[in-house]
């Protein structure tokens, strides 16, 4: 892939520059050095909390706001991020956003108080909403013949799933390993010399800002999504922690109305000559609205059993963070296996596999908790059931974003890339705020030192879980067979 050049167009340039040849392996291994980071950092934090409440003496408040601030920040502001690529230069808004999200990280393992480390998380994920958009609209805009983006969006999916593993993993060695000390600081300082290193090879190999004119932001459109977003994350993300108080519940009503009344102001923007960041030219491309909840299904059900499985290995099986990271190698394999390979199959195939995917990732997920019904730790088998879950997860995920992206044409490049990173992160707060609000609440209070019935109860509650995320998944099958009959009036 790294053979390959690409030439950027005059017009997709800013005024007054030179075409310039831009190596597309080069741009794809800077931008997903970027995009590994910001995952990875989604993750990593959940296996330190214990050390930061140690070290920091912050609340349990506190420690929610540490954890969920970078979330929040990220979710809220991803769509912004993309109209600001599209408008000032997907290259500007990338380093920009690795420069910021790289200071925060400085600032984040130097932090004095909990306060600070609070304000910082939200930092970064401001960061994180600014450069990660642009991934996807350097890859579309880099990759314009449909085999290489094939391999790019393929590379793009195990970065996506293979980076939250890799948090869990890398989180649990720096914080056992306690360098010099510092106990949780390194899962932040360890971003520094990458975001140094994206930064300065960004600066170099990255093709220059192409600013479209006539691009506008949507204010209109942000002033309703980004509160309503808000609305919708805040409550799934600290609401089962604080015991769901009445004004989480206020707020997601809130969040729907806000929602529902989203498609008549963009209608209005439309009207008025404007650019919607939900344009019905996009929204309404056959088959792209269905694969679009497709794909927030697949994220769902992978935050969600994400969150299960910690929490069953640690707390129900009274196993460690750096065991449970370790355990979900199998299905990281197995997912980055099938993502870098599916392409080889003819087209006639993809939506079978897809449908197939959803169905062996929700087969996967049940035969696994089965293996845990009875206290035990599954053996030998708990990996090849997870893998079998993680293969059908990559089979399902990697072609169904690649076909919904391949009918979405350049100019709606940054819109597409806004809507489908953010059902995405979407997919994974509700994910763990849904599924994980219903494994808490069967396993009951979650003991320091778990006793053999505790372990049976978190058992059973793992079982059901994983059973609704299997059902889940299912729907995920129906939603690309509908995506497959509307997408067919328009063949790629």
């Amino acid at each position: 892939m790294t053979d390959l050049t690409t030439t950027v167009p005059a017009a997709a340039t800013s005024r007054g520059e030179r075409t310039r040849r831009v190596k597309p392996g080069t741009v794809l291994a800077i931008v997903l050095s970027g995009q590994l980071m910001a995952v990875i950092d989604n993750s990593i934090v959940n296996v330190a909390v214990p050390s930061m409440h140690a070290d920091l003496h912050a609340s349990g408040a506190s420690l929610q706001l540490i954890v969920a601030g970078y979330t929040i920040a990220y979710a809220v502001l991803l769509v912004t991020g993309a109209r600001l690529g599209d408008i000032l230069g997907h290259r500007r808004m990338f380093l920009g956003g690795i420069a910021l999200f790289t200071l925060a990280s400085l600032g984040c393992g130097l932090a004095p108080s909990a306060g600070a480390l609070i304000g910082l998380r939200f930092l970064q994920g401001v960061g994180a909403a600014t450069m990660i958009p642009q991934v996807l609209s350097l890859i579309q805009r880099t990759y314009t013949s449909p085999g290489p983006r094939a391999r790019a969006m393929s590379l793009y999916a195990t970065v996506l799933s293979g980076g939250a593993v890799l948090g869990q993993i890398i989180g649990g060695i720096l914080v056992t390993a306690n360098i010099d000390g510092t106990g949780w600081r390194p899962i932040f300082l360890v971003n520094v010399p990458v975001g140094i290193a994206v930064l300065v090879f960004g600066a170099r190999a990255l093709p220059r800002p192409n600013v479209r004119d006539g691009r506008s932001l949507d204010v209109p459109g942000l002033l309703t999504l980004t509160p309503a977003v808000l609305a919708f994350v805040l409550p799934l993300v600290l609401g089962q922690p604080l015991g769901w108080p009445a004004w989480g519940w206020a707020l997601l009503a809130l969040s729907a109305v806000t929602f529902g009344a989203l498609p008549y102001i963009e209608r209005r923007v439309a009207r008025r000559g404007g650019q919607p960041i939900l344009p019905r030219s996009l929204l309404g491309l056959p088959g792209v609205a269905f694969g679009i909840m497709g794909l927030f299904v697949v994220m769902t059900v992978f935050g969600g059993w994400l969150f299960a499985f910690a929490l069953e290995m640690q707390d129900g099986l009274g196993g460690s963070a750096l065991r449970s990271g370790l355990a979900f190698i199998p299905s990281a394999i197995a997912f980055a296996l099938v993502s870098l390979n599916w392409q080889r199959l003819p087209a006639r195939f993809h939506i079978p596999l897809v449908i197939s995917g959803f169905i062996l990732n929700g087969l996967g997920l049940v035969l696994s908790s089965l293996l845990l019904r009875s206290g035990g730790n599954g053996g030998a088998w708990l990996y090849v059931f997870g893998a079998l879950a993680g293969g059908g997860m990559a089979a399902a995920f990697g072609p169904l974003m690649t076909r919904v992206l391949s009918r979405v044409p350049v100019s709606l490049a940054a819109d597409a890339s806004g809507v489908i990173v953010t059902v995405n992160q979407l997919g994974i707060v509700v994910g763990i705020a849904t599924f994980g609000t219903l494994y808490l609440n069967l396993a009951g209070a979650l003991p320091v030192h778990p006793s053999l019935a505790f372990t049976l109860a978190s058992a059973h509650s793992y079982l059901v879980t994983l059973s609704a995320l299997a059902g889940l998944s299912v729907a995920g099958a129906v939603l690309t067979v509908l995506h497959h009959r509307s997408s067919s009036r328009q063949p790629v």
